[in-house]
């Protein structure tokens, strides 16, 4: 989407048009489930998760000032600062932990178990990176994002994000090794 007509689109939802809402909505919505999910591995949780980003959209759109970064980043922003509190919540209430949520399900056909055990290696894995380098990771190979978007939801340049995706996938090759997830 260019920069203007999203700013006009944030003009429009400032004012109340529900139809602003819902295009913001219908051009969103993926990407923000996609980055919760992704981080909860909970169909349920992410649904709620999103379903709340979007409510505070509609609650705080009044606040927010359009300065040419994309609306997407600001709705990321939102996500992830959800997901902290849920994840707070869930320390609170003593429940299992991220690692334990996403083990292999219970003994089924080999490939579901293979399955699991590389998601629950690409998780394990993935939190030795920094927040950026998963950023980059998630919006590069999982969403399929260019250079170019990412740069804007992250606020870099395209250098800085060819740079950090190179850094985030030595250091994704180094945490599967540690985790011994591929055996040379």
């Amino acid at each position: 989407m260019h920069r203007d007509d999203e700013a006009q689109l944030v003009k429009r939802a400032k004012r109340g048009d529900q139809t602003a809402f819902a295009e913001i909505y219908t051009r969103h919505h993926d990407a923000v489930y996609a980055y919760l999910y992704y981080r909860v591995n909970d169909v349920q949780v992410a649904e709620d998760l999103t379903g709340e980003v979007f409510l505070r959209l509609v609650s705080k759109i009044g606040r927010f000032s359009y300065r040419g970064r994309p609306l997407l980043a600001w709705l990321y922003t939102i996500a992830r600062n959800l997901l902290i509190d849920h994840q707070r919540k869930k320390a609170q209430l003593g429940r299992v932990d991220l690692e334990e949520e996403w083990a292999t399900p219970a003994p089924g056909p080999p490939e579901v178990a293979e399955r699991g055990l590389t998601r629950d290696c690409l998780v394990r894995s993935l939190r030795h990176l920094t927040e950026d380098q998963q950023r980059v990771i998630l919006h590069k190979l999982l969403e399929g994002r260019t250079n170019r978007e990412v740069a804007d939801l992250l606020g870099k340049t395209e250098g800085a994000v060819k740079s950090l995706q190179h850094r985030a996938l030595a250091s994704l090759r180094r945490a599967i090794m540690k985790e011994r997830c591929y055996e040379p």
